[in-house]
């Protein structure tokens, strides 16, 4: 939208609402782009994270893609705005298959994802029903953290092939997820499960090959491991989302520092109460989402940072705890740290656990860059599946 139709200052925002700093993110996107290039591998950005037409354009390579989705909503949603090359990168049940026929009537190369005999033949059974080889990725577990093939099961992999080979679908690949890169304490140990995420994605491919069966597409990728993979020999694609935005999970992991975060909830204070040592402010679960994913890290964040309206940190001051609609800001227990002085109707930032989640919980981005009173723009975001 431009800026006529959106308000101009923070000030005249209502709250709770989502701010994107376009300049972080922006040098987000070209970090991980300096990256694959320096490794001759494509990027597929993930895109659940935006779910946004305008944060997509920034994000992939042309505007056709590639890109990766989630939910077939997105699907359709990108599919929409010109985006024809995307992975449904979560593992496909039958009944969504005709929405699949659908897109790809509609001149969407959109490929799914089967990990099992039973989706295979369920995927192409269908297929060769439409007289559309879907073409499917075999999802491989790299580490026991979801879906997949066991890398060292390869009688199950060659089977799952061979039926989306010969019965109607097609075998384009396959793919894997290194989720538990996300509980790593060290840079190192992201490396290393980069390592194991890529040799179980190359092996399974091999084998594949090896048996006489096609695989052109190895795919693998998650933001912590696209960061510090040492190689990606044998890998034709990397995945990965949150990036664009970054959040506290991916700072305390040591991916990103708080001042790459780009995604932020704006709030206003609304209550006091000193003796208890809290400020209220409007924004709750209901903003923020409930996620407390830096609770496992060495550093637990609560709900997340609290910032002035201009997005400066205020050290060791902690969205502590949520309501559906309120939430209450504290000293991080143990600091020495005081509450900044703030008059009711005072507006802070708010920097999310899990850009995902939070995201998750609005309609619009409202668009802003450093240096710059007013906003740019407001973008839209969808939900659903």
């Amino acid at each position: 939208m431009t800026l006529e139709t959106v308000a101009f200052t923070l000030d005249a925002l209502e709250t709770p609402c989502l701010l994107l700093d376009e300049t972080r993110m922006m040098r987000n996107i070209a970090r991980l782009n300096a990256l694959m290039a320096g490794h001759g591998v494509r990027l597929r950005p993930h895109l659940k994270t935006p779910k946004s037409i305008e944060v997509a354009r920034r994000l992939m390579t042309t505007p056709q893609g590639p890109a990766a989705v989630s939910t077939l909503q997105e699907a359709e949603q990108f599919a929409a705005a010109g985006v024809t090359d995307l992975l449904y990168a979560v593992g496909v049940s039958p009944s969504k298959l005709d929405r699949v026929l659908a897109l790809r009537q509609r001149g969407v190369d959109l490929t799914v994802v089967v990990d099992s005999i039973e989706a295979a033949r369920a995927v192409s059974a269908r297929a060769k029903a439409a007289g559309d080889p879907i073409p499917a990725l075999i999802e491989i577990d790299c580490d026991g953290h979801r879906a997949g093939v066991q890398p060292k099961d390869t009688d199950q992999l060659l089977a799952i092939a061979r039926v989306l080979h010969e019965d109607g679908a097609c075998l384009r690949g396959v793919m894997t997820h290194a989720g538990e890169s996300y509980g790593c304490r060290s840079v190192e140990a992201i490396a290393d499960m980069a390592e194991q995420e890529r040799w179980a994605a190359v092996s399974c491919a091999e084998a594949i090959r090896g048996a006489g069966l096609p695989c052109p597409v190895v795919s693998v990728g998650s933001t912590p491991t696209a960061h510090f993979a040492r190689n990606l020999d044998g890998v034709t694609e990397v995945r990965a989302g949150v990036y664009v935005f970054f959040d506290l999970v991916m700072a305390g992991l040591g991916v990103c520092s708080v001042d790459d975060i780009a995604a932020t909830v704006l709030t206003t204070v609304i209550g006091h109460q000193p003796e208890k040592g809290w400020i209220l402010v409007d924004a709750g679960w209901m903003a923020m989402s409930r996620d407390r994913g830096t609770a496992k890290q060495p550093v637990d964040q609560l709900y997340g940072l609290v910032c002035d309206v201009d997005g400066k940190v205020y050290p060791d001051v902690l969205l502590a705890e949520t309501n559906q609609e309120q939430g209450i800001i504290k000293v991080r227990p143990g600091s020495n740290a005081v509450l900044p002085d703030l008059p009711i109707g005072a507006k802070l930032r708010i920097v999310p656990n899990h850009a995902c989640a939070t995201c998750a919980q609005h309609d619009a981005y409202e668009v802003v860059r450093p240096g710059e009173p007013g906003l740019v723009a407001r973008w839209e975001r969808f939900r659903g599946w």
